[in-house]
């Protein structure tokens, strides 16, 4: 984690190497609107040359525009698409009443995100 005024928009970094030989860089923000060009530009200024954006929110035309048309690899994950690779992948959701119904559904599971 980074963080605090001066991070250039750096959230994380993940190490896709033991050597720390390449990065990618990580962005979350959670939004009641949609992230812009602005939020985006300042986290494509930043050092790394790969990156995910993530957003509670969504983003506008032209930040989707500005990530498609940029030289470094952002990837941009809206809330939305949270949600799906959350169900997907088991993270923060939990069956509800798995005996009740032949489909299962998930719900958010708020004492998963409240560990910490």
């Amino acid at each position: 984690m980074t963080g605090g005024a001066g991070d250039g928009g750096i959230d994380g970094i993940i190490r896709e190497d033991q050597l720390g030989l390449d990065e990618v860089y990580m962005q979350a923000k959670k939004f009641a609107g949609r992230v812009g060009v602005g939020e985006l530009r300042n986290f494509v200024g930043a050092r790394a040359q790969k990156g995910v954006f993530v957003t509670t929110a969504d983003f506008t035309a032209g930040a989707k525009e500005l990530s498609a048309q940029s030289q470094k690899r952002i990837v941009l994950i809206s809330g939305e698409d949270l949600a799906r690779l959350m169900v997907r992948h088991d993270v923060g959701v939990r069956v509800q009443d798995p005996h009740r119904r032949p489909i299962l559904i998930k719900g958010i599971d708020e004492d998963f995100f409240d560990q910490g």
